[in-house]
C-alpha cells in the first residue's frame, strides 16, 4: 500500500473514531452516566491514529520536497548534503571536534590544498594554462 492510501485510510479511521468518540461523550452525558475508563480507552485509541497519520503526512511531504530530513530549529524540510538551514540558517550537521583513527591522506599531505600550488585563484600561471605544467 502506498504512503497516499495510507494516509487517506488514516484519516477516515481518525475521522471514525473522533465521530464515535463524541457519540460516546453525548450518550453518556444525556444518561448522567459517565464511564471516564471506556472514554480514556476510546481517546487513547484516536490519539495512537491520529499520531500515525501525522507521522505518514510528515514523510509525504518529505517524499514530495525530495528532502533529506527537517531542521530541528524551525521544521523546514532540506535536501541532502545540507549543512545549513535555508530558512533559519541553523547548523543542520552537527560538527565533529576530532575523529579517532583519521589520518591524513598521503596525497594531501605531500602537495597540500590547491591554493597552496596555485597562485590562490585555482590556475597554475597567471596567463592560463601551460603546457606540461601540473594544473590545479
Amino acid at each position: 500500500m502506498s504512503l497516499a492510501e495510507r494516509r487517506d485510510r488514516l484519516a477516515a479511521r481518525v475521522a471514525e473514531l473522533q465521530w464515535d468518540l463524541g457519540g460516546l461523550a453525548y450518550e453518556m452525558a444525556i444518561r448522567d452516566h459517565f464511564r471516564p475508563d471506556v472514554l480514556a480507552r476510546r481517546a487513547a485509541e484516536l490519539q495512537r491514529a491520529d499520531a500515525e497519520l501525522g507521522e505518514v503526512e510528515r514523510l509525504l511531504r518529505l517524499e514530495a520536497a525530495a528532502a533529506a530530513g527537517e531542521c530541528s530549529g524551525c521544521g523546514a524540510v532540506h535536501s541532502r548534503g545540507a549543512v545549513f538551514c535555508w530558512q533559519c540558517g541553523a547548523r543542520l550537521v552537527r560538527r565533529s571536534e576530532s575523529r579517532p583513527g583519521r589520518t591524513t591522506p598521503r596525497w594531501y599531505a605531500s602537495h597540500g590544498p590547491a591554493s597552496d600550488r596555485c597562485n590562490g585563484r585555482g590556475d597554475a600561471s597567471a596567463g592560463g594554462l601551460e603546457v606540461g605544467v601540473e594544473h590545479c
